[in-house]
């Protein structure tokens, strides 16, 4: 046994597991000694644990000398390795897995290497550097190409730029397998209102138009997606009321079509939410 790899009880478990996975990932090898499968994973996990170099952990448990921990962690078959992070078990296996699948099971408990960029280009972002962030986290990227997040701030970064074509393009390209479909969803809506929007598009000329005729209903709708895009949604949402109110079949009810785009947009927390979807309920109820 190594500093990286090393045999646990119930009397140092707390020290060797809980408060060392504050630190580092620890994988919780719950074994045997009459078990093949364990003989077989026990020396895979030695190895790994000495390669990663102390940016991971493995103890190992014999289960039939700890029933008391195997039975609280919920152990039914062995080998069974937890992944433990800050105290919580966040992963695990059960079965004598291969090196490569266990390598891969340790790969996705560990930071990328592609983090450092990404928070640079956030940096970078909140200093108003728009070509210096989308080259750090294209940097990102090539570092780490499954990075979800900083394929999302990419998504992000082209949806300011304007760079439309190219931020439906990576959306699509990460939303069939990306885990935050909250981001995911707040992308898509920030986009389809992007797109909504025409490029020639004049706020003064907009507003004169409804001025002149209030049931102008495609300038409101124009002038609604360009104050959205602009992130000013209170008063994009009070026009895009205003089209339900006077006309709920226009544009195949567009009007509340787009608040509900805005509505994901903004997430069901927003006060403005809160308050346009009772306002739009009683609308249509009335």
């Amino acid at each position: 046994m190594s500093t990286h790899c090393i045999d646990v009880s119930e009397a140092n478990f707390m020290q060797e597991v809980i408060e060392a996975s504050r630190r580092v990932p620890v994988l919780v090898d719950f074994w045997a000694p009459w078990c093949g499968p364990c003989r077989s994973l026990g020396p895979i996990l030695e190895k790994l644990a000495a390669e990663f170099q102390g940016r991971i952990r493995v103890v190992k448990i014999n289960s039939d000398e700890n029933q008391a921990l195997a039975g609280q962690f919920g152990v039914r078959g062995i080998p069974n390795v937890k992944a433990v992070v800050d105290g919580q078990v966040v992963n695990e296996f059960t079965g004598a897995l291969p090196e490569s699948a266990v390598r891969e099971f340790i790969d996705s408990l560990l930071p990328s290497p592609a983090e450092p960029l990404r928070l640079e280009a956030q940096a970078a972002r909140a200093r108003g550097e728009g070509d210096a962030t989308r080259k750090l986290l294209l940097q990102a990227i090539r570092l780490d190409p499954k990075h979800e997040q900083a394929r999302l701030d990419l998504v992000d970064v082209l949806l300011d730029a304007g760079d439309f074509a190219e931020s439906q393009r990576l959306l699509d390209e990460v939303a069939g397998e990306a885990k935050d479909r909250g981001r995911i969803e707040h992308l898509a809506a920030r986009l389809a209102l992007a797109q909504a929007t025409s490029g020639d598009a004049d706020e003064k000329t907009l507003r004169a138009r409804i001025e002149a005729d209030g049931a102008d209903l495609a300038a409101r709708l124009e002038l609604a997606n360009l104050l959205a895009l602009r992130q000013d949604y209170g008063s994009a949402l009070e026009h895009l009321l205003e089209i339900v109110r006077r006309d709920r079949a226009f544009g195949d009810d567009i009007g509340r079509k787009t608040l509900l785009q805005i509505f994901s947009l903004l997430g069901s927390d927003s006060d403005l939410v809160r308050e346009y979807r009772g306002k739009l309920s009683s609308l249509i109820n009335r």
